[in-house]
């Protein structure tokens, strides 16, 4: 079936686009009276964009990037993340936030929680945390932790509504400690923090409140992902860190965004978020992602159900009376 939806649909003007960023960065430094703008650099695309793009508004010298490695980091991010900022010919420091996750109990409050499901869990085993494809089934989904043993037997677990709700929140203690850093490096510079959420990240509410959340300036969140990788390539970000499968970077087993989050890879995510968000006819937006209607209509649901369920990431806090002066 022929559509006049696709991937082209998507495309921007680069240039203009980038232009519009940078005018809005150095809005915001004025107003705010900031000098420049702090990235933390994780050796992903969308961190790479920022910061780039926050090069291209104010210069280099007024771009900090931070590299904040842990113990269970792919062992290529600090290289990745390094080469970025050598590229860019930004100022950057390295903080291996080990020692910070190991005193808040981190990992110990992770892995009591896989105990929940998997007794024998200890040291030299690895995990993950990982959710049923959307468009294979219309069951209820619900999370598993993928385990694999010193010996690399691989086992899967169903986890509780217990188990679950302890391992995110102690895997939230990585964001949230490179958050702290990164606002302590900006108010030592007198700088702001540029967030790096996507598109599909700050809408789908794929981010952890006061975490990877919080930013005085998110420079892509009105970008799908495919314009942030244009994006990348325009700005002349390293063809190693563009042609590098998006993952969480987050669990001591490789995970992809879809595993974990999202019901597509992000090439056709974009496409139903997209043809969702501008009332693009169904049977298009089917036929461009490759999906039956049966499938979309699955994917549209997801979408409105992570919606409801994260509105309360994107709540400022509630005040119980008014503060006219503020």
């Amino acid at each position: 079936m022929s559509t006049a939806f696709g991937p082209h649909t998507l495309r921007i003007d680069l240039p203009a686009m980038t232009d519009q960023i940078g005018a809005r960065i150095r809005d915001h430094l004025r107003r705010t009276r900031k000098k420049g703008v702090v990235v933390a650099l994780s050796g992903g695309i969308d961190s790479s964009v920022v910061a780039a793009l926050a090069v291209e508004a104010v210069g280099a010298d007024r771009v900090f990037g931070i590299h904040m490695p842990e113990k269970e980091s792919s062992p290529e991010t600090l290289s990745i993340s390094t080469s970025l900022s050598e590229a860019l010919e930004i100022d950057s420091s390295t903080e291996d936030i080990t020692p910070v996750l190991a005193a808040f109990g981190a990992y110990r409050r992770r892995d009591d929680a896989i105990r929940l499901v998997c007794p024998e869990y200890g040291p030299g085993y690895l995990s993950k945390i990982v959710l049923p494809s959307v468009v294979d089934s219309d069951s209820y989904r619900l999370f598993s932790v993928v385990v694999v043993d010193p010996h690399g037997e691989r086992q899967q677990y169903r986890l509780t509504p217990e188990a679950y709700l302890s391992i995110v929140a102690a895997t939230n203690f990585k964001q949230r400690a490179r958050k702290t850093l990164e606002y302590f490096h900006a108010d030592r510079l007198n700088y702001v923090v540029g967030g790096t959420p996507n598109r599909l990240e700050f809408d789908q509410g794929f981010f952890v409140k006061l975490g990877d959340g919080a930013a005085d300036i998110k420079p892509i969140a009105h970008l799908y992902k495919c314009q942030v990788y244009a994006l990348a390539e325009h700005l002349g970000v390293p063809e190693q860190i563009r042609t590098r499968p998006s993952t969480t970077d987050t669990y001591s087993l490789p995970q992809s965004q879809e595993e974990f989050y999202f019901s597509l890879p992000h090439e056709r995510m974009d496409l139903c978020l997209y043809g969702k968000n501008n009332d693009v006819p169904k049977e298009e937006v089917a036929a461009a992602s490759g999906l039956t209607m049966e499938q979309l209509d699955r994917v549209y649901r997801d979408i409105d159900q992570k919606r409801r369920a994260t509105e309360y990431l994107h709540m400022a806090p509630e005040l119980a009376g008014d503060v006219p002066e503020v």
